[in-house]
């Protein structure tokens, strides 16, 4: 017996044999469902943001549309054809591939992060709200419901790692086969004790990637977010965007380091590529070769703890500023 999974023969991506639609479309439904419920559960228990049941409606409508316009065009532009989407902009949306249905295939996280956040502005700069009170409440349901998009990911049988000799490589039926010509397929063949002819094209073990991202990106975020940091926001009367710059640092650290698990686009590969092996995506060689997703990743990082500060600077300059004009007023009471 071969030391590594095999993806299981009853999954199936389709929800029904004769409709078009996936299981990942409808986590994706069920992700924004849960992180509205536990929005609502904030604004009734904890009792910090006053807004209605309607205008919290209207306000995931509006972040809901941006991460999808957000996602979709982001990942057309930095993860495909660059220069096609931009003379063709039409056909980001076009859910059509010679006749068939397809959907919107390629979505990006950071792009559908960014674009929720625009649509999250515009809706509370038209209504007088502060986007970081929102943001800081939204941001703690977010991470249960990304949990259900990447299950999503992994029923769909995509997104899935590199290739590894672990005992919990796990064989995906759409992955890149790779010939047994090469050395290093034919070592990690033997290694796993997978059967082969010389020349032999081989479905290799890869690290069940999506599941990875699914425990930490989502879960563990979600119950340091919600659990820890979210009464201690309210206990400690923290500013607004405390959380909101807690959670970009968290998801931007586990995630980059996830990104040594995945492989690359094999049309983009390494944006920096400063070890040995680079030339293989397929496996991992050093640390210092770094895929697209990790400098966004590397970005995220950074507008978390800029953030973080500007939150802290703010803090202080309007704690003085209310000490200045308490001062003031004792003086013109005197």
């Amino acid at each position: 017996m071969g030391l590594y999974l095999n993806f299981p023969s009853w999954i199936d991506p389709y929800i029904f044999s004769f409709l078009p639609i996936r299981w990942y479309a409808l986590m994706y439904i069920v992700a924004f469902v849960i992180t509205y419920i536990l929005f609502r559960y904030q604004v009734n228990h904890d009792k910090t943001l006053i807004i209605t049941k309607d205008e919290s409606e209207s306000l995931f409508f509006y972040a809901i549309l941006g991460l999808i316009i957000g996602a979709r065009v982001f990942s057309c532009l930095f993860y495909s054809d660059t220069y096609y989407y931009l003379t063709h902009p039409w056909m980001m949306f076009w859910p059509f591939e010679n006749g068939r249905f397809v959907g919107l295939p390629g979505m990006s996280y950071h792009g559908g992060a960014l674009g929720c956040f625009v649509g999250g502005w515009i809706y509370c700069h038209r209504r007088k709200m502060s986007i970081l009170e929102v943001t800081d409440m939204i941001v703690t349901g977010i991470p249960l419901g990304y949990t259900f998009g990447r299950l999503g990911n992994f029923i769909n049988g995509e997104l899935y790692g590199r290739v590894t000799t672990s005992s919990i490589g796990m064989v995906f039926p759409d992955a890149e086969r790779f010939s047994s010509s090469f050395e290093w397929v034919r070592k990690v063949a033997d290694e796993i004790g997978m059967s082969y002819n010389y020349g032999d094209y081989l479905n290799l073990p890869r690290y069940p990637t999506q599941l990875f991202e699914a425990l930490f990106e989502g879960i563990v975020i979600f119950l340091i977010l919600f659990f820890i940091f979210r009464p201690l926001k309210i206990k400690k009367h923290w500013k607004h965007g405390v959380i909101f710059s807690i959670y970009l640092i968290l998801y931007g650290l586990f995630r980059f380091f996830i990104e040594y698990f995945r492989e690359p686009d094999s049309n983009i590969g390494y944006v920096i590529a400063l070890g040995e092996g680079s030339e293989n995506i397929a496996l991992f060689s050093s640390f210092l070769n770094i895929s697209k997703g990790q400098v966004f990743c590397a970005l995220m990082i950074l507008i978390g703890i800029a953030l973080l500060l500007f939150v802290n600077i703010r803090r202080k300059d309007n704690d003085y500023r209310g000490e200045t004009q308490s001062v003031k007023k004792k003086a013109e009471r005197k």
